[in-house]
């Protein structure tokens, strides 16, 4: 169901990442896809975090769990779910994985497993 004003939100799990235009924005998108792929929760949108859609914010504060994945240490998707008061309850950010940010856009599938390993983590 796509989320519109009048859409009801349903409890779960949240997977939200940053997408930014680098490895490490591609890979933390990859991963988020492998995890929804897997059903470890809802792949989500933080754009509509970031632009103040009221339905998608609140669909995230009442999950059961907000899973994050940042890019790098700028930081991106944290700043937006903090500037929207969402808990985030899991975070990885790619470059702390021992993954190099580069300004190309090729990522391995080992460093895919690494980013959904990492998250999965109790």
């Amino acid at each position: 169901m796509p989320m519109t004003d009048k859409s009801v939100q349903t409890p779960g799990r949240r997977i939200f990442c940053c997408s930014g235009a680098s490895n490490a924005g591609v890979l933390s998108f990859q991963a988020a896809i492998r995890l929804a792929q897997e059903g470890f929760g809802s792949f989500s949108c933080i754009a509509g975090i970031g632009s103040s859609n009221q339905p998608m914010i609140q669909a995230a504060k009442l999950a059961g769990e907000c899973v994050l994945i940042d890019g790098c240490p700028v930081g991106c998707g944290k700043k937006i779910m903090d500037a929207q008061e969402v808990t985030v309850d899991r975070y990885v950010i790619v470059t702390e994985l021992g993954i190099d940010k580069t300004h190309g856009l090729d990522i391995e599938e080992s460093d895919i497993e690494t980013v959904v390993n990492a998250i999965k983590k109790p």
